[in-house]
């Protein structure tokens, strides 16, 4: 059986934790997680021409996820991350590398292959990045899955720009802090959170929403009606970097290689719960997810 193909859109990273620096950044994680979950993905971005690029290329290949990563002049981008009872607060620079990723002819043959591509807000803050990625995405398959994993960062976001990609997007991703937020935004009136992302599948024609609630619950809703809602696992917490991208990665390469609703969703629920109990957003993968968390009584 031939492989999904999937594309992730935007920033690479490195982010410092206080046990030392991992490889980082929300489409690269999803990449990595959907490249475990029996993706073929590729990584599209851009480092500098520095050591601290030298080594994330490195990491990705040793990750064995294909990638087209830019190198230029700006430096490799680093991401300061505190820890509060392992939720992370993120400090995040501007004029960076993956800030001016590079529309190229490469980069539109391989969007117009894939089977699903993931982008979000942060790396379209800058307006090279910004038109890099509006371009390829016309460039998508008209079946594409594109997923559009919100990922709101501090001031890094506009209301403009969450509604471009919005219409591009056939699956949308967000946390409850993040509609709350977008509540007020958009100026939403239904009262719960469920009518609130139905409101937003009517509006954008979204194949799916989903709707993630920490240490509590997740949600997905399809434009067919159907529903998946499962509590969060309880697990003994790390940190929580990169969980929401690795639920992300695993439910869309589940979806892909024809998994239900509810088989994916489960499948993203018990990745993500492995994510927390490990340091850093790209872990190794013991042979069964839910055999692991069944064994260590989570």
């Amino acid at each position: 059986m031939t492989k999904p193909i999937v594309l992730s859109l935007g920033e690479l990273l490195w982010d410092l934790l206080p046990q030392g620096k991992r490889v980082g950044g929300a489409p690269a994680n999803f990449a990595y997680h959907a490249q475990c979950n029996g993706a073929e993905s590729y990584v599209i971005s851009a480092v500098g021409e520095d050591s601290l690029g030298n080594e994330l290329v490195e990491e990705v290949e040793k990750a064995g996820i294909e990638h087209v990563i830019q190198r230029n002049a700006w430096p490799t981008s680093t991401v300061d991350v505190s820890l509060r009872n392992g939720i992370p607060e993120y400090t995040i620079v501007r004029n960076i590398a993956w800030d001016h990723i590079v529309y190229t002819r490469e980069l539109v043959d391989l969007v117009s292959k894939a089977d699903a591509i993931c982008f979000g807000t942060l790396s379209l803050r800058s307006q090279e990045t910004h038109d890099t990625v509006l371009e390829l995405l016309k460039h998508t398959k008209p079946n594409a899955m594109k997923f559009f994993d919100i990922n709101i960062r501090s001031d890094h976001y506009s209301k403009d720009l969450i509604d471009a990609l919005l219409k591009e997007a056939t699956v949308f991703k967000l946390n409850d802090s993040e509609l709350l937020l977008l509540r007020d935004m958009f100026n939403i009136r239904e009262t719960s959170d469920n009518e609130a992302c139905k409101w937003f599948q009517a509006r954008y024609g979204l194949d799916y929403v989903i709707l993630t609630g920490g240490s509590t619950f997740s949600a997905i809703f399809t434009k067919d009606g159907e529903s998946s809602t499962y509590p969060t696992p309880h697990v003994e917490v790390n940190d929580t970097v990169g969980a929401g991208d690795s639920f992300s990665g695993t439910f869309a390469a589940r979806i892909l290689a024809g998994d239900s609703l509810k088989d994916a969703h489960r499948a993203a629920i018990d990745t993500a719960a492995y994510v927390c109990t490990q340091a850093g957003a790209w872990p190794e993968y013991p042979s069964e997810i839910p055999d692991y968390l069944a064994q260590a009584g989570l």
